[in-house]
């Protein structure tokens, strides 16, 4: 048994471990220094923040040492069963949880807060692992998109109900995985389609955008199709078409506006470009097609979503963001303070606990959210692209042991991992320096509290110990 033991830890990835202990104390010390106070020096004070984060690490090491002392087959049998534990957790939420900030994400038990979004990630990983390394699992199989929808959007819409947009979005980079386990290209391009049109309808004008597809659409048409006279010929066609619709506006004088005149356009164009397609048997044609009418609902559909879905404090920060508002005292005030305080470090910082931006509370949520600044404050440059180095070896390092898995099991959890620790760190950085909007998610193991720091570490080290019986097939 002993020699068994010895064996595992040996067989531990200690580099990862370690690069996890330093961000933790790292961590640690910058909540420290983001709500210090000359009254409550002590870094073991806990009745602070940082005294109470002393306590979640030591819970979150705890936790640790308990994954790795499961064995690893444990992950891969009751994957689906931690998966519905969760959901039920989700659900019970949002009749019993306690609201904070508008959002009714969590369970206090004795003073304990618990936000069972956080475990979400880890016990969706799990799931979609346990489905995706099924033996006749493919991938390009409409019963496997179906799944895997159900198995992200569940979760996903349960987190939305609490009105925490933020941990919600996380889901969404499992599309990460499915790209790696052959997940065709042209739905990888669509789900960045969706956010560049997301953001242009927010920007421009219908009209404007609509021009814009169809320019598109014929490049698309002329490169696979290596024509350029089929390209030249679709543009002459929409130009007459349109021409002609504004030519019967002003004789019949019908009241349409220019946009219903190029709606009127597309729809003749579509027709005609099915008819040239079916009677020229262009397979190509259709993905075109396919494309443009896609683009169209999204568009279409931007302004509902936007006014419907997302709150009003959330439109605000993304119009700031955008520029659409420039509003510095209101919803632009978090980010604003933050690259002031960002910006004041200069290259090597004021110094530990010497900064003034968190010192004096210029930054809200500056021990969660927004912890990034209080690096960025006190260490400069310098400290913030050691903080972002680290991430990025972890990163590599997650990428790095998960193609040495041997098997599918471990492999596509740890894909899962490292695409949701790479989400947390480039939204969470990206919304401090203002390259993303506000969205509320912690950085992994910086950000204060017990549910964020508790629900990575177990993420992490279910990998770590998969990894450890890498030679193994779990399945």
């Amino acid at each position: 048994m002993k020699s068994n033991e010895n064996n595992i830890l040996l067989s531990l990835d200690w580099i990862t471990i370690l690069i996890y202990l330093t961000l933790v104390m790292l961590g640690w010390i910058n909540i420290y220094a983001a709500v210090y106070s000359e009254e409550h020096k002590s870094i073991l004070d806990l009745g602070q923040q940082y005294g109470k984060q002393m306590i979640w690490i030591c819970a979150g090491l705890f936790l640790a040492v308990c994954v790795l002392i499961v064995d690893s087959k444990f992950y891969v049998a009751f994957a689906y069963h931690i998966y519905v534990l969760i959901i039920f957790m989700l659900v019970a939420v949002l009749f019993l949880g306690k609201e904070v900030n508008g959002a009714r994400a969590w369970f206090e038990i004795s003073g304990v807060a618990l936000q069972p979004a956080e475990l979400g990630k880890f016990a969706t990983s799990l799931a979609i692992a346990k489905y995706m390394s099924q033996f006749n699992f493919k991938i390009t199989m409409t019963r496997s998109y179906l799944t895997l929808g159900i198995l992200i959007l569940v979760p996903a819409l349960l987190i939305l109900l609490q009105n925490d947009t933020g941990s919600a979005l996380v889901f969404a980079v499992f599309f990460l995985v499915f790209y790696r386990e052959g997940l065709p290209e042209v739905l990888l391009i669509g789900g960045f389609t969706t956010i560049i049109l997301f953001v242009l309808a927010l920007l421009w004008t219908q009209f404007q955008i609509l021009i814009l597809l169809i320019i598109v659409s014929l490049v698309l048409f002329t490169v696979i199709r290596q024509s350029i006279k089929d390209g030249v010929i679709g543009f002459v066609i929409v130009s007459l078409l349109y021409g002609i619709m504004f030519g019967l506006k002003n004789i019949f004088e019908f009241n349409a506006t220019p946009f219903h005149l190029l709606i009127i356009t597309s729809l003749i164009s579509v027709l005609i470009f099915i008819v040239y397609g079916l009677s020229k048997h262009i397979r190509q044609a259709w993905f075109v097609l396919l494309f443009f009418i896609f683009s169209i609902a999204i568009t279409l559909s931007v302004n509902y979503f936007y006014s419907n879905v997302l709150i009003s404090h959330q439109r605000d920060r993304v119009d700031n963001l955008l520029g659409i508002k420039n509003d510095l005292l209101g919803a632009g005030y978090n980010v604003n303070q933050s690259k002031i305080a960002i910006g004041s470090g200069g290259v090597l910082g004021k110094g530990f606990l010497n900064g003034t931006q968190t010192k004096y509370n210029f930054v809200p949520e500056q021990s969660t959210d927004f912890i990034f600044c209080t690096v960025g404050e006190e260490w400069g440059f310098l400290g913030t692209t050691v903080v972002i180095l680290l991430f990025l070896v972890l990163l590599i390092r997650l990428i790095y042991l998960a193609e040495r898995q041997r098997s599918s099991f471990s492999r596509i959890y740890g894909y899962g991992v490292a695409s949701i620790l790479f989400f947390h760190i480039a939204i969470n950085i990206s919304m401090t320096i203002g390259l993303a909007p506000v969205i509320g998610i912690p950085l992994p193991f910086f950000s204060y509290g017990g549910s964020s720091l508790w629900s990575f570490t177990v993420l992490l080290f279910i990998f770590i110990r998969l990894d450890a019986n890498r030679t193994k097939n779990l399945r």
